[in-house]
């Protein structure tokens, strides 16, 4: 698995699918994909799923964090409501069971859930992952948090990434992200700093270091 002590690369996207296709020798790999809010990962990960798939279709398949998310209900009742999206949101304890699913590699497929954000919920079998997947490309802010209830996770990666963007570019893509849902300035402006910023700067001073890190901007 991978070595989180070891000095980090500069790659860029095309290097990256370069890196994986080269390392694999038949056996599944896990390919943690991690970055702050507002950093692009899903897109990121899309294209990065999409260009190793280019020759060899089925090659790679994405598992997302955001489908661990707590419901709406049960934050509501732990008063957590507001802090969605912040690392004891998330069912952690799922997401590892999930991963170490996927390394078993047992010749079983597996649905995984993912998180509908028109929805704000997580809809659990919504994607399946094939026996035949080769590479998982697992996407989340937190996973490479240098915290006891997430640091478990790692022995399961074979690469980590860390996508790397600027924070004013971060601030950026948040605020058009709730001005897309509607939101005037003044709740926009309480999203970010009650929120989303918190998690960035967590993000971005709490992880351990990745193998490579890739500029996303």
């Amino acid at each position: 698995m991978n070595d989180t002590t070891a000095p980090q690369s500069r790659i860029d996207l095309a290097q990256l699918i370069e890196r994986v296709r080269a390392m694999q020798r038949g056996a599944r790999q896990l390919i943690a994909i991690a970055g702050a809010p507002g950093a692009g990962k899903s897109t990121f990960v899309q294209s990065l799923c999409d260009g190793l798939n280019r020759d060899r279709p089925g090659f790679a398949c994405i598992l997302a964090m955001d489908g661990f998310h707590f419901d709406d209900r049960v934050l509501e009742a732990r008063g957590q409501r507001a802090r969605k999206g912040a690392p004891h949101t998330f069912d952690v304890g799922g997401l590892e069971a999930m991963l170490e699913r996927l390394a078993a590699d047992d010749g079983k497929e597996i649905a995984v859930p993912v998180f509908d954000r028109s929805l704000e919920i997580a809809r659990a079998g919504a994607e399946i992952i094939r026996a035949s997947a080769r590479c998982i490309l697992v996407e989340g802010n937190y996973l490479l948090l240098d915290d006891p209830a997430w640091a478990p996770l790692r022995r399961f990666f074979d690469v980590t990434v860390m996508l790397d963007v600027p924070r004013e570019v971060l601030i950026d893509r948040l605020a058009a992200r709730w001005r897309g849902y509607g939101m005037d300035e003044a709740a926009v402006r309480a999203k970010l700093d009650g929120n989303d910023l918190l998690n960035a700067e967590l993000v971005l001073s709490g992880s351990v270091a990745a193998q490579f890190v890739v500029a996303n901007v």
